[in-house]
């Protein structure tokens, strides 16, 4: 009887990440179509173009050889992300509760941490022929200043993402840590079974600044508008993606809809104490949840300028405070 509840587990896990994947390359789409395009009062793409087309579209082209001095390492850091994402996903599962280690707040933060360095290293690993062949004009015989700096696109995208790692996750790993002030626990276990007692936290003080934090991180941590700062079109473009190509450019996409998704979920089961099952209500009352936040992120980002340093520092402070807030109130 145990190998068939395991086997009907692991069968589960399965379809609930096909489904996750599924409704992951579609969010794109639903940003642009249904929220970004009709605020700007245009048509939009269709729902299916910008993230599930887009991603098989890249399977069929001709890959590039980076200008890198580790090529194979760059191009495998889409794939890195993509296990990283999969493996926070497989925590939230309801089954894996009981391997207490995985299934913490701080193998969460691990994972995400991983994910975020993934882009410093894709930034200093590559020199797209736009960065290789761009020259300053100081450069030249008799400039006043032939010794300034010359940074490539894809590095000045790395130091953003330092930057970023540095002070700007503060606010989601804060709010992350409202819910286990909360409960007095880390394990997701805990979290949930301790809301399913007591009632959402979202519906506390501590819950509700928490939340707020918790979409601010949310926001920051898959570069959005208005914190685009790590790859914004205006200055670096595509900043550390600029020379993935083909399978490799696909998993930029697959993985981008498959975070949002999953960052929902996150929030999901850790202020609403609603884990992802299968089959229940609560699979479906989780998806509405990870389809609201993107909806929510695209109303934001379709009003937003990206934000400079000027902006973006006192942001991140604000946030940040409220995030201890949330957790002084919590313990106490």
């Amino acid at each position: 009887m145990s190998y068939e509840i395991s086997l009907i587990s692991i069968l589960e896990v399965v379809l609930t990440l096909i489904i996750a994947l599924f409704i992951g390359v579609l969010i794109p789409g639903i940003e642009r179509k249904y929220v970004q395009a009709r605020i700007q009062q245009r048509i939009g793409p269709p729902v299916t173009s910008p993230g599930l087309w887009a991603s098989i579209k890249f399977l069929y082209k001709e890959n590039i050889q980076p200008n890198s001095m580790a090529p194979g390492l760059y191009k495998a850091m889409p794939v890195l992300c993509f296990i990283v994402v999969l493996a926070i996903f497989l925590v939230l599962m309801p089954y894996n509760y009981q391997f207490m280690a995985f299934s913490s707040l701080i193998a969460i933060v691990g994972f995400l941490k991983v994910e975020e360095v993934a882009y410093v290293l894709m930034g200093s690993l590559s020199e797209s022929v736009m960065s290789a062949n761009l020259r300053f004009p100081d450069h030249i015989k008799g400039a006043a200043r032939p010794d300034s700096l010359v940074s490539s696109i894809e590095d000045i995208s790395s130091k953003r993402s330092l930057r970023m790692i540095v002070f700007g996750s503060f606010p989601l790993y804060l709010a992350l840590f409202v819910p286990a002030a909360l409960s007095k626990s880390i394990y997701l276990a805990d979290i949930v079974a301790y809301q399913q007692a007591n009632g959402p936290f979202l519906f506390t003080l501590a819950g509700i600044i928490g939340a707020v934090v918790f979409f601010v991180g949310y926001m920051i941590i898959l570069n959005e508008y208005p914190f685009s700062y790590i790859k914004a079109k205006s200055d670096v473009i595509e900043g550390p993606y600029m020379e993935l190509a083909s399978k490799y450019r696909s998993f930029v996409y697959v993985t981008r809809g498959f975070l949002i998704f999953t960052l929902g979920l996150v929030f999901s089961v850790l202020f609403l104490g609603i884990p992802p099952v299968l089959f229940s209500w609560k699979f479906i009352a989780a998806v509405i949840v990870s389809l609201i936040l993107p909806v929510i992120m695209a109303s934001i980002s379709a009003f937003s300028p990206i934000f400079t340093n000027k902006q973006l520092y006192p942001t991140i402070l604000l946030v940040s405070a409220m995030g201890v807030l949330a957790i002084v109130i919590a313990l106490f």
